[in-house]
Parts: structure tokens; C-alpha cells; sequence
């Protein structure tokens, strides 16, 4: 048995010793190469189709998430009671399924980001160039926008009473709660899709990238749960400007800064949380 059991270890994907604590094989592994860092600027790519391929796969994506989900929402409001609906989890389950599916659907297309904090969080740690990350931010919104407007189309006549599933911090919160769970909620999110696609994990575990999209969902799920009583949860400033659009309430502008200062700032904090003290890349580039 333990001779098989070797003999699995060096045939299998994972080359590593098995005694090799986990998180460290990757670091000191000599055939890992770690990729140069995106350029800041690359105007060639605005003549790829792949870029423009790329931008529309984000655009469908976050249309298809902002339908969903708010409708989602717009049926949990609807009811007379959370018993008679899908309740709080069931609004959770909706956002954390979606993202699951989605970025598994197109995270071989554009990468899967659906989120622009997530794509602020990916270029700062210089894993895609301006270019791009603009591109991505801009094709997210126009699909959030595009999905809420269907949503109004659906239920003209609630859509107003029942808020548009727009986000603002709840009474009995301050302002500043609603930006500390937003920041925290986001740092969440985007900590997670770094692990979940680190590129040295993915060199000494196969099935990482296979199983990427199920720990971002459950992320997502999971800092639902937790903040949908404080601010309704945007983690998603695409998902924050879509349903703001739509509605277009004073109640919607009024916090509206929060759903882009938090998630902007819990992505900056996840990059470089994990560049630094996850991947350590700073101290290795000065050594090398």
C-alpha cells in the first residue's frame, strides 16, 4: 500500500514530496516561473478579437447575474413574510450560485471577474493591464444596467414599491457600518479569488483551477449572509450601479458612494494582503 500510494504521488499531478507542507511546495519549487507582470499599457490588444471577445463575455455575465439575483430579491420583498419566500439564504444562495456558474462559464474567455472591484483587485496585483481592466469595468456596468432594466420591464408596477433591489445601509446602521462591512465583505471576495486562482497553487494541485469557481460562490454566499442586513450587500459596485440606475431614488444615491469606496478599498487590501504576505513577491524580486 505504501509503495502505491508513492508511486501515486510521482505519477500523479502533484510532483510534490508528500511530506512537503502544504502552501510551501509551490514557493520553493525550481520549475515554477512566475509570470511577468501585465504591462500597464497595451494598446495592441484593442485590435485582438479576443479582447472585445473578452468584454462581451463580461458584459452577458453580469446581465445575466444583476437578472437573477434581483429577481431574486424582488420576490423575497414581494411576499408578506420570509417564510412564504426563499427568505435571506435563498437571496444568498441566488448571488453565490450565480457567481459560481458564471465564472465558470466564462472564466476561460475573460477570466470570469463579473465584478469591478474584482478587476481593480487583478490589476493592481498586475495580473491585467489598464486596458483592459477599464474595458472589463465599463462592459460590467453596461450589463448590470441592461439586466436590471429587464427586471424593471418584468414588474413595472412593484418595481418602484419594492425599491428595485437597489442598495443603501439599512436603518439602525451608520454610514460608516455600511462601509466597514462593504470594505470587510469585499476583502472576503477578492482574497478568495486570488487563492482560488493562484498560479503556483494551480502548478502543485491540478484541480484547482476546476474547482476554482465553488470557493469564490461560496465566498460570495457566505458575505451575503453576513451583511444583507446592513447594506443589502454590494461587494459588486456593477451590481450597486446597475440597480441604482434603474430605480433612480434619492434612497439609492444617497449611499451610493459606499458600494464604490468599500469594495474598492477591500480589493486594494486583498492584493496586497496576498502579494505580500501570501506570495511574498516583493522580498523575492529583491533578492533576485
Amino acid at each position: 500500500m505504501a509503495e502505491n500510494k508513492e508511486e501515486d504521488v510521482n505519477l500523479g499531478a502533484n510532483k510534490y514530496r508528500e511530506t512537503q507542507p502544504l502552501g510551501t511546495a509551490a514557493q520553493t519549487d525550481k520549475d515554477y516561473k512566475e509570470p511577468p507582470p501585465a504591462p500597464l499599457f497595451e494598446p495592441g490588444e484593442l485590435s485582438s478579437w479576443s479582447f472585445y471577445r473578452a468584454g462581451i463575455a463580461e458584459f452577458m455575465a453580469t446581465f445575466l447575474f444583476l437578472y437573477i439575483t434581483i429577481l431574486t430579491v424582488m420576490g423575497l420583498k414581494r411576499s408578506d413574510s420570509l417564510c412564504s419566500s426563499v427568505g435571506i439564504q435563498g437571496v444568498a444562495w441566488a448571488f453565490g450560485g450565480m457567481i459560481f456558474a458564471l465564472v465558470y462559464c466564462t472564466a476561460g474567455i475573460s477570466g470570469g471577474h463579473i465584478n469591478p472591484a474584482v478587476t481593480f483587485g487583478l490589476f493592481l496585483a498586475r495580473k491585467l493591464s489598464l486596458t483592459r481592466a477599464v474595458f472589463y469595468i465599463v462592459m460590467q456596468c453596461l450589463g448590470a444596467i441592461c439586466g436590471a432594466g429587464v427586471v424593471k420591464g418584468f414588474m413595472v408596477g412593484p418595481y418602484e414599491k419594492l425599491k428595485g433591489g437597489a442598495n443603501f445601509v439599512s436603518p439602525g446602521y451608520t454610514k460608516g457600518d455600511g462601509l466597514g462591512a462593504e470594505i470587510i465583505g469585499t476583502f472576503v471576495l477578492v482574497y478568495t479569488v486570488f487563492s482560488a486562482t493562484d498560479a503556483k497553487r494551480s502548478a502543485r494541485d491540478s484541480h484547482v483551477p476546476i474547482l476554482a469557481p465553488l470557493p469564490i460562490g461560496f465566498a460570495v454566499f457566505l458575505v451575503h449572509l453576513a451583511t444583507i442586513p446592513i447594506t443589502g450587500t454590494g461587494i459588486n459596485p456593477a451590481r450597486s450601479l446597475g440597480a441604482a440606475i434603474i430605480y433612480n431614488k434619492d434612497e439609492a444615491w444617497n449611499d451610493h458612494w459606499i458600494f464604490w469606496v468599500g469594495p474598492f478599498i477591500g480589493a486594494a487590501l486583498a492584493a496586497v494582503y496576498h502579494q505580500i504576505i501570501i506570495r511574498a513577491i516583493p522580498f523575492k524580486s529583491s533578492r533576485s
